[in-house]
């Protein structure tokens, strides 16, 4: 973490977040059974008593945490971000607050904590998603995006709500997830909305949820935690690149901040049996390489099914992803973004004073980088470690700047990015 980084960092440390660079998000809950979207129970406008058929059947038989830590470990994650409860208001943990928790479904066991214990044995950072919202919930006020938001006769009876009492409910169950569940290192709430409006309703923030005095129970029960920054409270880790990565890193008032792009593997969050809009994994790849590029985080998404695995083209990515990793992590882990330009097609990832070029598309023969005259003391390929050649090249008045110019094999390396690790003179 840099020092402009630290500035008026109001949270534990990020050092450990920013160093590694690469964490699984997991979007599991009773919407695996419908299969069709996190939100369907929005988006087909399923009131909760229709809703309760996924409760009653919620039974992840061949759910196996120690599998799904281990594939995250291999793909060479360092942290991973569970739900704990969306916006369907199911808790995946055994909350003293509610009945509408994974004990009384027919598994009766608190998964959540099977995946933190799971998780933490492999060494990975533990992170708790948990939704402001709950459309399951009493007292939670109807808004336009309620799944009962049309049916008109409901509103009217249920047009006294209070959200203090809602808000109240949220408080206590985020103290049992930082009471219960031992050191949590990164808690990621999803969302606030207070911007949209309805002719008959507004959107939530910072006032429903009471933002700051949940800051401060969190801050009080685990003052080491890292909060993102959907709490409407403009301060945490950015996660506000979803589904998106930005054009450069992110900054606030000229200096840059911590951040972090989600990104799903095909079209959804949660599993979704017919959603084929899956994302290669040489693209997977590449936005982990953009996202550090410009000093952020990728955390890449799953959502098993309702037994409880990994959809077969999730895994398949991400054994990819580990192969790759197991020969490149170098070039991501405690990297980030370098001020000397990138040729075309390619990226740079610096670390000290060992330079990565992730060639997103392979040159014939030559590459020509610039500022470089000068600089290099050795180079090679990062996947065998095996010598590249380089010459000075003297500035002219088309390159404005000394350059080298490395020799590479004709035939691409058989890995999916490859990249060359430069070694600069100290």
């Amino acid at each position: 973490m840099t020092k402009t980084q630290a500035t008026a960092w109001p949270y534990g440390d990020p050092t450990w977040l920013v160093n590694d660079r690469f964490g699984l998000f997991i979007h599991w809950g009773l919407y695996a059974l419908p299969a069709r979207h996190e939100w369907v129970m929005s988006y087909e406008q399923i009131e909760p008593q229709k809703y309760q058929k996924y409760f009653d059947y919620f039974e992840p038989d061949l759910f196996d945490a120690k599998k799904w830590a281990k594939i995250a470990k291999e793909a060479g994650m360092k942290y991973f971000v569970i739900t704990t409860k969306h916006h369907e208001g199911f808790a995946l943990w055994d909350s003293k607050l509610t009945d509408f928790k994974v004990t009384n479904t027919p598994i009766k066991r608190d998964l959540l904590r099977e995946i933190i214990e799971a998780f933490r044995e492999e060494g990975l950072k533990v992170g708790l998603y948990h939704s402001l919202l709950d459309w399951n919930h009493p007292e939670f006020p109807v808004d336009g995006l309620h799944p009962q938001k049309a049916d008109e006769e409901f509103k009217k009876k249920t047009a006294n709500r209070d959200v203090t009492k809602y808000t109240e409910f949220l408080h206590e169950q985020v103290r049992e997830l930082l009471t219960n569940y031992g050191k949590i290192d990164y808690l990621w709430f999803d969302f606030s909305y207070p911007q949209m409006t309805w002719d008959w309703a507004n959107g939530k923030g910072k006032d429903e949820w009471q933002s700051e005095k949940l800051e401060d129970l969190i801050l009080e029960l685990q003052p080491h935690i890292l909060l993102n920054n959907r709490l409407d409270l403009k301060r945490g880790v950015d996660t506000s690149p979803e589904q998106v990565l930005p054009k450069e890193g992110l900054k606030e008032d000229g200096r840059p901040i911590v951040w972090e792009s989600c990104q799903t593997m095909n079209g959804s969050w949660g599993y979704h049996r017919d959603n084929m809009d899956w994302k290669p994994t040489e693209m997977l790849i590449k936005m982990l390489i953009e996202a550090v590029s410009k000093d952020g985080n990728l955390l890449l998404n799953v959502g098993p099914n309702g037994r409880g695995e990994f959809d077969g083209l999730d895994t398949k990515r991400l054994k990819d992803i580990s192969e790759w990793m197991r020969l490149h992590s170098r070039a991501v882990y405690g990297a980030g973004s370098s001020h000397y330009p990138a040729p075309l097609d390619c990226r740079y990832t610096q670390k000290g004073n060992r330079l990565y070029l992730h060639l997103f598309a392979w040159p014939f023969k030559h590459i020509h980088l610039e500022k470089l005259g000068g600089r290099v003391d050795y180079v090679q390929m990062l996947n065998d470690a095996s010598e590249i050649l380089f010459e000075e090249e003297k500035s002219t008045k088309k390159s404005g700047a000394d350059n080298i110019k490395l020799t590479l094999p004709v035939q691409k390396p058989d890995v999916k990015i490859p990249v060359i690790e430069i070694f600069l003179k100290e």
